[in-house]
C-alpha cells in the first residue's frame, strides 16, 4: 500500500531524496519491452553491480465471515483472550498510520495510493512497495518464480486506482551473496508481472551486501510509474450515496498479513507441506498464490465510464482502504455473504482464533480491489455476458463515515 505525495492543482511542491552508499551503483537500461525473458535476463545481469545497500521497512477486509465462524472447528470461541492479532505478530497498523500523518505535515497531500506529478495535460502516477514477509514463505517453500509477480502487482495495482496506465517498472534486489540462478527465477516473475501489466521493465538495482542477510535470503522492492490525463483522474470526488461497490476477487492472501499468517502457522502445528483443510492443495501452495494484477481489467472498466473511485485492498483491509476514496461524510455498507470467502482465510481465522474485526483489517478476505461506480455502470459490469471477468456487488455508499456490515 503506497502512501505517497499527491500534487495539488499545479504542483506546489515536490521533492525526492535518496541516500546512496559510497560504492553502490544503480543501473538504468534503455527502454526495452520484456517479451523474451532470455534477452531481458542477459541485459539485466550484464549490468549487475556488486553493491552495498539500504534496508527498507514496509508497512487487507471481509464481509460476513463470521457469525458462522465465531467458533472454530474445535468449539473454541474466536474472541478468546489468546486470539492472535496483527500487532501480536509484530505489525502495528496504527503506528504506520501515525507515521503517515507525521510525514503529511512535511509533505502536504500525502496519503493516496499513488503519487501524482503534473506533466502537461497529464499526471505521472508513481507507487512503490515490497512483498513483506511473504518472502519468508518463498525461502521455506522454494517457490521463487512468482514472488516477482507479487512485487509488480503491489505497485501497479496502487497506481491504477487513479486511472493510470502503467508505463514502466523498476526493481531492487538485495542479498548477502548473489545466487544468479535464484535471482533469475525472481526476475522471471517480475518480467511476467510486467507483461500482465502491459508495462516495461526499465531497469533496477542489484545489491550484494555480505553478512547483511541470512544465506539464501534476499529482499525486494519495486517502483512503478504510469500516466493518466488530468481530466480522467479517478479521485472519488463525485461519489454520492447510492453508488455501488464492486469487488474483484483475489487469489488468496496476496502480499499482506504474512507476519500474522506465519504466527498462525506456527500455532497450528501444521507445515507448509500439509494440505489446506478442505482443499486439494498444500498450505504452501495456497499461501504463495501470486497477487492478482488488476490493471487491464480495471482500465477496461474505466474506459466504459461510471467508475468514480477505486481502492486497492492491501494492508488495513476494507476497514482502512475503502474510506480513503470517499468524500468527507460518506462511508460504505458491505453486504454480508455477497461473495465466497476463500478457504485459506477460514483456516487462518480458526487456527489463529482471530476476531472478525482483526481479520477485516488485516486481510483482503477474497476481494483484492474495490470499485465505486454509478448504479448504471454496476449493471453493465455485473451483466457482462462474455465471462472475461468475475465481479461481485458487495455493497453501497451511504451517509456516515467508516465501513459497516449489513
Amino acid at each position: 500500500m503506497t502512501s505517497s505525495l499527491r500534487a495539488n492543482t499545479e504542483l506546489s511542491q515536490c521533492f525526492a531524496s535518496s541516500v546512496r552508499p559510497y560504492d553502490q551503483k544503480a543501473y538504468v537500461t534503455q527502454q526495452y519491452p520484456c517479451k523474451g525473458t532470455k534477452n531481458c535476463f542477459s541485459k539485466r545481469f550484464s549490468l549487475l553491480r556488486m553493491a552495498a545497500g539500504k534496508v527498507a521497512a514496509r508497512r487487507t477486509r471481509n464481509t460476513s465471515l463470521i457469525s458462522s465462524m465465531s467458533k472454530n472447528n474445535y468449539g473454541e470461541s474466536a474472541d478468546m483472550a489468546d486470539s492472535l492479532t496483527y500487532k501480536d505478530a509484530g505489525v502495528d497498523i496504527d503506528a504506520g498510520s501515525e507515521l503517515v500523518k507525521r510525514i503529511a505535515k512535511m509533505a502536504p497531500g500525502i496519503g493516496g495510493f499513488g503519487g501524482l506529478f503534473p506533466l502537461g495535460d497529464s499526471y505521472l502516477v508513481a507507487g512503490t512497495d515490497g512483498v513483506g514477509t511473504k518472502l519468508k514463505l518463498a525461502f521455506e517453500t522454494g517457490i521463487h518464480e512468482t514472488i516477482g509477480i507479487d512485487l509488480v502487482a503491489m505497485s501497479v495495482n496502487d497506481i491504477v486506482t487513479s486511472g493510470a496506465k502503467p508505463l514502466f517498472f523498476l526493481d531492487y534486489f538485495a542479498t548477502s551473496h548473489l545466487d544468479v540462478d535464484l535471482a533469475e527465477k525472481v526476475i522471471k516473475g517480475i518480467v511476467d508481472g510486467c507483461q500482465q501489466s502491459d508495462c516495461v521493465l526499465l531497469g533496477g538495482e542489484t545489491a550484494e551486501m555480505p553478512d547483511f542477510y541470512a544465506d539464501g535470503e534476499y529482499d525486494l522492492s519495486g517502483f512503478a510509474v504510469g500516466v493518466v490525463k488530468k481530466d480522467s483522474v479517478i479521485d472519488g470526488k463525485n461519489i454520492v450515496p447510492g453508488d455501488v461497490l464492486i469487488g474483484l476477487p483475489s487469489s488468496g492472501v496476496h502480499s499482506n498479513g504474512f507476519s500474522l499468517v506465519r504466527r498462525v502457522l506456527s500455532r497450528s502445528g501444521l507445515s507448509l507441506k500439509d494440505q489446506l483443510p478442505g482443499e486439494a492443495i498444500t498450505l504452501g501452495e495456497a499461501l504463495m498464490a501470486p497477487t492478482v494484477i488488476y490493471v487491464k481489467q480495471v482500465l477496461d472498466f474505466i474506459s466504459k465510464g461510471g467508475v468514480k473511485g477505486i481502492a486497492h485492498i492491501t494492508g488495513g483491509g476494507f476497514t482502512d482502504n475503502i474510506p480513503r476514496v470517499f468524500p468527507k461524510g460518506l462511508g460504505a455498507v458491505i453486504y454480508k455473504d455477497s461473495w465466497e470467502v476463500p478457504s485459506v482465510f477460514k483456516w487462518i481465522q480458526e487456527a489463529g482464533q482471530i476476531e472478525d474485526a482483526e481479520m477485516r483489517r488485516t486481510f483482503n478476505m477474497g476481494i483484492g480491489m474495490v470499485l465505486v461506480v454509478s448504479p448504471e455502470a454496476s449493471l453493465r459490469i455485473l451483466g457482462d455476458g462474455n465471462g472475461a471477468y468475475t465481479a461481485y456487488k458487495i455493497g453501497e455508499v451511504a451517509v456516515g463515515e467508516g465501513v459497516r456490515y449489513g
